[in-house]
């Protein structure tokens, strides 16, 4: 009995000892792209992802290891694909969302349905909107979004390698001659984005002007006749929007942008996602763009 009781205050160092090894998670905070603070108690260690451009996010701030589930068109990288779907971004499947037991889930801000990120809510989950506007916004949601998953130093680095290639590039194209230019993202109805989206951070970056950045609506719809009237040097479209997407502008040869051929065909998977490549496809659109300049 006495070599028993001896033995207690033993097995509580021990104890103590053990305790003191296991990794120590500490709650975690983050502001997401409305301003709203998502607290976590402990990082996450499932995620669910609920548009192509987060999932980029993840991955690249090293919490691809932890995303449960993606929405259709979560194509990159590869690995992304082989993730549980949880339906469009439009449409989002929540009796599955709730089967994968997520403890953060990263919704994208103007692209999902508002009423169903209200029910996420709703449910307890916590959920981190993303809406970057630019470059600075991609940076820090690499940050933020690994601090939320507990990879930190690969958030950063990401975020570092990204910022100085954004500056890289800023600085040879940014101040050259200003073109006109007619971002077109749907030929049917006729549609384009404003200022306030990362596609033209990439036209800014690219020392170009976008003809209707100063509307109010994120993705306006504008009319032929009014494109005609601004006579943009160029027309920029996203590979898979839809067949012949040039096609109706080819009816105008004295437009300039159809008289000096600047019909430029970009990488949509690259440009209209605000993820981390979309430097990729701003500095292939950079070089497009000078040799329209060229042309002058």
């Amino acid at each position: 009995m006495t070599m028993r009781l001896s033995l207690i205050p033993s097995l509580a160092a021990w104890a103590l000892l053990c305790a003191a090894a296991l990794p120590a998670f500490a709650a975690v905070s983050a502001a997401d792209d409305t301003q709203r603070t998502v607290t976590l108690r402990s990082p996450a260690r499932r995620i669910v992802s609920l548009a192509p451009h987060t999932t980029e996010i993840l991955f690249a701030a090293g919490a691809g290891a932890y995303v449960v589930g993606v929405t259709e068109y979560s194509d990159y990288p590869p690995e992304a694909k082989r993730i549980a779907s949880v339906g469009s971004g439009i449409s989002l499947d929540l009796e599955r969302i709730l089967q994968l037991k997520p403890d953060l889930i990263v919704g994208w801000n103007n692209g999902n349905s508002a009423a169903q990120l209200a029910k996420l809510d709703t449910l307890g989950i916590p959920v981190f909107k993303s809406e970057p506007h630019g470059f600075a916004d991609i940076a820090s949601s690499l940050e933020r979004l690994a601090h939320l998953a507990g990879t930190d130093a690969a958030g950063h680095a990401a975020a570092a390698s990204f910022r100085a290639r954004w500056q890289r590039l800023e600085a040879t194209y940014s101040r050259r001659p200003t073109l006109k230019v007619f971002y077109q993202i749907w030929r049917a109805p006729l549609m384009t984005l404003n200022d306030k989206t990362t596609p033209s951070a990439v036209l800014r970056l690219c020392g170009a002007a976008n003809i209707f950045g100063g509307l109010p609506q994120l993705a306006p719809t504008v009319n032929i006749e009014t494109v005609l009237q601004a006579n943009p040097d160029a027309i920029i479209a996203s590979s898979g929007e839809q067949d012949d997407v040039f096609g109706a502008w080819r009816r105008f040869p004295k437009l300039k942008a159809v008289a000096h051929g600047n019909l430029l065909l970009v990488d949509g998977g690259l440009l209209n996602r605000s993820g981390p490549r979309i430097l990729d496809g701003a500095e292939t659109l950079c070089r497009q763009l000078d040799a329209v300049r060229d042309k002058r």
